[in-house]
């Protein structure tokens, strides 16, 4: 679904978008996480997921281009360059441009962590020595979760709310 930007003031405002909860599934990636992508907005490069994160789970370390922000729903996280800031159900993180993290589920934890982000620019996988290994983006997020949904599910075009074009 595209959307189009904002009427100018004083024209009629543009109609509100809703995605239910079964709207958009959850795709499995490699990692064993789950991922539903809700909104991308491509001329800006902002992307809007949630994520399930199994016990046990360690991303990749990573470093953003640009601003993030995540809520936790459920379960319980942290960050291995930070482990005293913990996150767990109902708490918000910000994240600024340009931190580098390596996010860590405990294996102790008992449920499922779901851990909502609105994330601005690009995430750089790195290496050992800071050497970028892969680049996720708006573009490329939307593109590999719709193919994902296919594969996974047999629903072609999933209904990401697409904005930006």
């Amino acid at each position: 679904m595209t959307i189009t930007p904002p009427s100018p003031v004083g024209s009629s405002a543009p109609e509100t978008v809703h995605r239910g909860v079964d709207d958009l599934p959850f795709v499995k990636l490699p990692d064993g996480t789950e991922l539903q992508v809700v909104q991308v907005d491509l001329a800006t490069g902002i992307w809007v997921l949630r994520t399930k994160f199994h016990p046990g789970t360690t991303l990749q370390r990573h470093r953003h281009t640009g601003q993030v922000y995540a809520f936790t729903e459920t379960g319980h996280w942290y960050y291995l360059e930070s482990p005293t800031e913990q996150n767990s159900s109902g708490s918000y993180l910000f994240e600024p441009a340009g931190s580098v993290h390596t996010l860590h589920v405990p294996e102790s934890n008992t449920e499922v962590t779901l851990v909502s982000f609105a994330i601005w620019g690009a995430n750089l996988n790195l290496d050992d020595d800071d050497n970028v290994i892969s680049v996720t983006d708006a573009h490329s997020v939307l593109h590999s979760y719709r193919r994902l949904c296919e594969e996974q599910y047999g629903l072609v075009d999933a209904p990401v709310i697409v904005v930006g074009l």
